[in-house]
């Protein structure tokens, strides 16, 4: 298999259609008829987990069937591809829930890779956009994001950070922060928020980079302090942290949720599942628990999805240069 690249793929590789359905008129009238399953290549209680849960909620309530997440971590994504694979997907009740990262950083360190967005795996719908912040441990002795960068350029190399693994949008984060103000952080991966997070709390890395959910109740009891935000403006939930992006123009590393469909899921399937995350994006109540986590609520289809790839590999491909990431 030849290499991939994290090179802007053309908008029309990204919005190829799933084909001709194999199935009948009486398959897409009674769809869904029984249980339809979010496969979330990630530990529970990070992000995406989070999302899923979520939408997987109402979701059930307005298809009238229960929508089940399946936690597969492993391999940044490799490991949910082939539990959607084993699911059946042509049937149009598997999809994959991620972020971003197994489309754009997993093809770069796995050459081995066994999917394409846009021939293996087709963009169903976005559901969400949300910050990552940069959280210190209390022992660090910093206040905001200015203590944060004077602190670590008079120290090189001696602080550690963790990730929620190499290759993730944590990871890319800090890498990007680090290479555009001339840091030198140790980088400690985990594998998911689920150990980073405690072992930022414990003490074991001085900083880290997580969602808001994972670490919202540590920052409340002072056992971690926000720091900056990768997202473009700052957080109407927490106005008072900056974004990163006010002292580097331009950063946005802003984690995006969507869901994705194996080919050769009938289009119908894809169709109804885009149609109703739209709506359950607008539920008032799922916005109100989305805007307490710090999530922005989207609900866009397969073509701004598309495009949403297209500019996310873009920016994680300068990101992996900068960590000098090699695909192995």
């Amino acid at each position: 298999m030849k290499r991939r690249t994290l090179a802007a793929m053309p908008l029309t590789a990204l919005l190829i259609a799933a084909g001709l359905s194999p199935f009948g008129a009486s398959a897409q009238a009674n769809y869904p008829n029984k249980p339809v399953k979010f496969i979330v290549p990630y530990a529970a209680g990070g992000l995406p987990d989070t999302v899923a849960r979520i939408v997987a909620q109402r979701l059930g309530e307005r298809l009238g069937q229960a929508v089940i997440v399946d936690n597969r971590p492993g391999g940044n994504g490799i490991t949910a591809y082939q539990a959607l694979l084993q699911s059946s997907p042509q049937d149009g009740y598997s999809f994959i829930v991620s972020d971003g990262s197994m489309l754009s950083i997993t093809p770069f360190l796995n050459k081995q890779v066994p999917y394409n967005i846009g021939k293996e795996l087709l963009p169903v719908s976005l559901i969400a956009r949300s910050p990552l912040y940069l959280v210190a441990h209390p022992k660090a002795g910093v206040n905001n994001f200015a203590d944060f960068v004077k602190l670590v350029k008079s120290k090189p190399d001696e602080f550690t950070y963790g990730s929620s693994g190499i290759g993730s949008s944590h990871h890319m984060t800090m890498e990007a922060l680090k290479a555009a103000l001339g840091l030198s952080v140790r980088h400690i991966p985990f594998k998911g928020s689920g150990q980073s997070t405690p072992a930022l709390v414990g003490g074991q890395v001085d900083f880290s980079i997580a969602a808001l959910p994972s670490i919202q109740g540590f920052v409340k009891n002072n056992q971690v302090k926000l720091l900056a935000s990768n997202a473009p403006k700052r957080s109407p939930q927490v106005p008072d942290i900056p974004a990163i992006a006010e002292t580097i123009p331009g950063f946005d590393f802003s984690v995006v949720i969507g869901v994705m469909a194996a080919a050769g899921t009938p289009q119908f399937a894809i169709d109804r599942i885009s149609k109703e995350i739209t709506e359950v994006t607008k539920n008032p109540e799922l916005i109100k628990t989305f805007e307490n986590l710090a999530i922005e609520p989207v609900g866009a289809g397969p073509a701004e999805y598309g495009r949403v790839i297209v500019r996310e590999n873009e920016v994680m491909a300068k990101a992996a240069k900068s960590a000098d990431l090699k695909a192995e």
